[in-house]
């Protein structure tokens, strides 16, 4: 039995990894995969049942799964951003929520045949939508500054507030319909927010107070926070159920918009426990489904469904934001975006199981009914919101942009031909010499040290994918290279070789760097700055069916250093050791070559032209 839980478990984390992954190697919504995944390892096959692996422990799991996903959330929320939206925001929140709410109820009721009371409290579980799906998605279609902000925000907050109607709903039904409706359904709605509100200012504020005291060692700060966020969610729950949901989300957004304590390293923990989270449990809840709720893919939910999509979500969309700056195009992209998650389907599980036990046969059909949402929704909204958000211009484009740091000589050569080739260029030095001859020669710069604290606030990122760290100090390049990972990705930082100097010192030189490197493992800034004390030019090179990448090597052989790869789609890679391009007939080369050798360059087509019009 023991080594049946161990291969269930295992079996879960694998499952949710294994779909992540595959998602990033597809580029499919991710929730879209482990839903697939945990449908086939469940109803398909037989293969896991979540309900015998866990047993009582499945639903405290998943609360406590929810309650960390959304503290990670709250943690997102930046009051810097609310400022901007914080009216349209509010309005969601409001009359969006409300609208949402009555709506659906009534398409419930009118097509799935759930009946008044059961109705109203589904409509109060759709309310939610969740950083478990938005999030994701927000990642892949990369809308504009405002339609991604006012999504985030609405997507994060209305998750407790959800859940406290959906509790509200809970308690009237419980205590004898809405025909008893008494001033105890106004005192739920106060003890929610009240509690939520204190727990989650009792957690944050002892957090700071002791992160603040040193009273905590670096190693035990992000097992404190998980700690503290699990203690408040529980503590705030035993007085008011589901008010754990608000407190931890509170909790989030007040440690997050503090400026004294450093708690970007419990941002990053926690971000990377969501991912480990939302697949186990899109994995364990779609494989609790069974085979006979298939059975509810029927006409009627396929009309409850219409509704949701071209009903419900424009009509409380366009009313609850009538008056806002939002221009048409995004208030479109918006009614275009709810789809539903985590949230939904724990709360829907939670309350159908206590209505069952209190004689509700009709509650059995929240847990299927609340899945084919969730799969249509992910599915719909995760398929077609990218090239909706490219359809209607809220999408931002691809960053194919290139931060340089250093602006040394050959450091401005390179980009200002990438400039001149389209691409966004951020030249950053901390030598006020440097980068006045990059202004000069036309280039978006920034004067300071890009690892202190407050860079990455004044830094423009818009458009730049990718940071190739060229100072010839090697440990401001590893250190540039970690810290910028996490915004472009482990993959799109680059770094050059090790000085002979530094190599002395590590002898383990794969450790020392925190890019790939760039170039060649035995070319460092001293061998190129020796290189193009020459006269050297960066050229553009075309390879044909005629003239070869190998044709290319022959010709230059060590008269060129290539540093770029200019795609015949008009991407840019770098040339790295761990994984160098090989250009094909149609692609470029970028590279320092001596200029004795220009004259030998075969002849091309208008390059600059090819990558304007691919960008």
């Amino acid at each position: 039995m023991n080594e049946d839980i161990l291969v269930g478990l295992t079996s879960v984390v694998a499952l949710g990894i294994s779909a992540q992954w595959l998602a990033w190697r597809t580029k499919l919504p991710a929730i879209l995969v482990l839903l697939a995944f945990g449908l086939i390892a469940g109803p398909v096959t037989g293969l896991l049942d979540p309900d015998v692996l866990m047993g009582e422990l499945l639903s405290p799991f998943v609360s406590f799964s929810v309650a960390i996903i959304l503290f990670e959330g709250g943690l997102s929320l930046r009051m810097s951003e609310f400022r901007k939206i914080g009216g349209v925001v509010i309005k969601l929140i409001t009359i969006g929520i409300a609208l949402t709410w009555f709506l659906a109820a009534v398409a419930s009721y009118y097509f799935l045949d759930l009946g008044i009371e059961i109705s109203v409290l589904f409509g109060a579980i759709l309310i939610v939508t969740g950083p478990t799906v938005i999030i994701p998605l927000l990642r892949q279609v990369r809308p504009t500054e405002t339609a991604g902000s006012v999504l985030k925000w609405e997507g994060i907050v209305n998750d407790p507030i959800g859940a406290m109607m959906a509790v509200l709903v809970f308690e009237i039904i419980i205590a004898g319909g809405f025909d008893t409706i008494s001033s105890k359904a106004g005192m739920v709605i106060v003890t929610t927010i009240v509690d939520g509100t204190f727990f989650g200012a009792l957690g944050a504020g002892f957090m700071y107070f002791t992160l603040k005291k040193h009273w905590i060692p670096d190693y035990l700060q992000n097992p404190m926070t998980l700690m503290i966020v699990i203690g408040v969610f529980t503590a705030s729950n035993l007085l008011q159920h589901e008010s754990g949901l608000l407190a931890v989300t509170v909790m989030g957004i007040l440690l997050a918009n503090q400026k004294s304590v450093r708690v970007k390293h419990i941002i990053e923990f926690k971000e990377n426990l969501q991912v480990l989270l939302i697949s186990t449990l899109f994995i364990l809840l779609a494989s609790r489904l069974k085979i006979e709720h298939l059975a509810y893919f029927n006409i009627k939910s396929l009309w409850f469904l219409l509704a949701l999509f071209f009903v419900v979500r424009p009509v409380s969309i366009f009313l609850s934001t009538i008056g806002s700056k939002l221009t048409f195009k995004e208030k479109t992209f918006l009614a275009w975006m709810a789809p539903r998650g985590i949230v939904a389907a724990a709360i829907s599980a939670i309350f159908a199981l206590r209505l069952e036990q209190e004689g509700y046969v009709v509650a059995e059909q929240l847990v299927p009914y609340t899945f084919i949402v969730i799969i249509a929704t992910v599915t719909i909204y995760g398929l077609s919101a990218n090239p909706l958000a490219r359809a209607l211009g809220v999408a931002k484009p691809q960053p194919h942009g290139v931060l340089f740091l250093g602006a040394h000589r050959w450091s401005r050569m390179i980009a200002e031909v990438l400039k001149d080739l389209g691409f966004k260029v951020l030249v950053a030095d901390s030598n006020w010499e440097n980068i006045s001859k990059a202004r000069k020669s036309g280039l978006n710069t920034y004067y300071g040290n890009i690892l202190s604290e407050y860079a990455m606030d004044e830094i423009d990122l818009d458009g730049i994918g990718r940071l190739l760290a060229l100072t010839p100090n090697d440990e401001v390049n590893a250190l540039a290279s970690i810290r910028f990972a996490e915004f472009f990705g482990s993959s799109s930082v680059f770094q050059l070789a090790q000085s002979a100097t530094s190599k002395r010192r590590n002898n383990d030189s794969n450790e020392f760097l925190g890019g790939r490197t760039l170039i060649s493992s035995n070319i460092n800034f001293e061998d190129i700055t020796s290189f193009t004390r020459r006269d050297v030019d960066v050229t553009t090179t075309p390879i044909t069916e005629e003239f070869s990448f190998k044709d290319y090597k022959n010709l230059y052989g060590d008269d060129a250093i290539p540093v770029f790869m200019l795609s015949s789609d008009g991407t840019l890679e770098p040339f790295a050791t761990d994984n160098p391009p090989t250009p094909q007939d149609g692609d470029s080369v970028i590279a320092f070559t001596l200029s004795d050798k220009k004259d030998l360059t075969p002849t091309s087509t208008n390059i600059e032209e090819t990558v304007e019009s691919n960008n």
